[in-house]
């Protein structure tokens, strides 16, 4: 059975920033382009990005580093560690553009957004993909693939098609079967990995197989969200523009340390550092935090060492964004869980139960209090914009910070810096 109702009136773009990370550096570094090169994650962990280059050497998406090293090493690959100070800005810059070209646009990840371009007629739409791209190219630098149909899942797929052509634009509204028929099933948008094991045994293993496959085994082998996926997949939109992001119910701002830690103190710095960055986020937001959970743990791998998790919460009488507020309840709460002789390898904030700030409860202390806070913390947010993030802190997030992560690779590329300019030699 064939199904096919592709609307002519619904079409949707997924624009999507070509291997990211690695073209962030190379804004930098001209020197890097055309070559390959891989970002690494947290801790320099495990590979997060990797240009082109990198893939036809046999790099994969999520390979530990230390499996990779000796390839790394052989072919010349250029290595670095997550800057996503840089990265968030670079991020930014796009979507701002991207917010030029449509009202309706839902911002999907760091390097991807999806945007409603109805108002365009069909025969305009190719060319309209290659003005943003070329719009982004050139006021970002930053590479891009759009691909465009009518359902969003439909859109990850002519994106697919799209990183492949040298106009790096696909409108998928032809021939859309011939593409399908050779798409991957463990590639669609929405199908996870298991999921995609039940597909494979059943010989689903394309996407349109899926697409044609009845509407009873449909709904008696998966869920509401495989449902979506069929029927996205026929041309009948189904999942919506999140346009109106919904705010979030909680923070959480966490990391594994670079080498284990076992004094208190240096808990303290990561703990007080967490805790400067959650409340920076809130306030960004327009948000007030009612509690505060912090926690610590041990490596659950680790042979020789016996394993220790825990956590506390503090409620806090008024809500805030106050980061002196937080930080003094937030290492109160360390203090409880904290045990002598064991070492420490990832340490984290929550905020919990966020409110909007024009919710918060009404108390007496509240006008005075909250004026001269809100003073302050503002102050602390356009210095820290306008000159990179800490230029102000506080004393209890220490200096040397020998508990941060491991980052053996890093660019010290920061945007707000004027060292971090490209200089022209003539």
């Amino acid at each position: 059975m064939s199904y096919t109702n592709y609307s002519k009136k619904n079409n949707i773009a997924l624009i999507d920033c070509n291997s990211f990370y690695v073209s962030c550096e190379r804004l930098f570094n001209p020197k890097i382009i055309n070559k390959p090169v891989v970002v690494l994650s947290n801790n320099d962990g495990c590979v997060i990005s990797r240009s082109s280059e990198a893939k036809k050497l046999g790099i994969k998406m999520g390979e530990p580093y230390f499996k990779v090293k000796d390839l790394v090493t052989k072919n010349n690959v250029h290595i670095f560690s997550s800057n996503y100070a840089l990265y968030g800005d670079i991020s930014r810059r796009v979507m701002k553009i991207l917010k030029e070209f449509s009202d309706k646009m839902e911002i999907y990840s760091i390097d991807e957004a999806f945007i409603d371009l109805s108002f365009i007629e069909n025969e305009r739409l190719e060319d309209y993909g290659k003005e943003i791209r070329e719009r982004i190219l050139k006021w970002t630098g930053i590479p891009t693939s759009i691909g465009i149909s009518n359902t969003k899942t439909l859109c990850k797929i002519a994106n697919h098609v799209a990183k492949k052509k040298q106009t790096g634009v696909t409108f998928l509204n032809k021939d859309i079967d011939k593409i399908l028929e050779t798409f991957p099933i463990s590639d669609v948008w929405g199908v996870g990995r298991q999921i995609s094991k039940l597909y494979i045994k059943n010989g689903i293993d394309t996407a349109l197989k899926l697409k044609n496959i009845s509407n009873t085994w449909v709904k008696k082998n998966t869920n509401v969200l495989g449902a979506k996926t069929v029927m996205e997949l026929r041309g009948i939109p189904c999942i919506d523009l999140e346009v109106h992001q919904p705010k979030r119910k909680s923070c959480c701002v966490s990391r594994s340390f670079g080498k284990k830690i076992e004094s208190i103190e240096n808990l303290k710095e990561s703990i007080t550092t967490h805790c400067l960055t959650a409340a920076e986020k809130i306030r960004a937001d327009g948000q007030l935090t009612k509690n505060i959970t912090v926690f610590i743990r041990t490596s659950p791998f680790d042979k020789y060492r016996k394993y220790y998790s825990n956590s506390a919460s503090i409620d806090l009488p008024i809500a805030t964004n106050n980061s002196l507020e937080l930080v003094k309840n937030a290492i109160e709460g360390l203090k409880t869980i904290y045990k002598y002789g064991y070492f420490y390898q990832k340490a984290g904030v929550i905020l919990n139960n966020l409110v909007e700030a024009k919710d918060e409860e009404f108390n007496l202390l509240t006008p005075l209090l909250e004026t001269k806070s809100k003073s302050l913390m503002k102050a602390i947010d356009s210095t820290n914009i306008k000159y990179g993030r800490n230029s102000i802190s506080i004393a209890q997030a220490g200096f040397k910070k020998s508990w941060k992560m491991r980052r053996e690779h890093y660019s010290f590329i920061d945007t707000a810096s004027f060292d971090s300019l490209p200089v022209l030699k003539l």
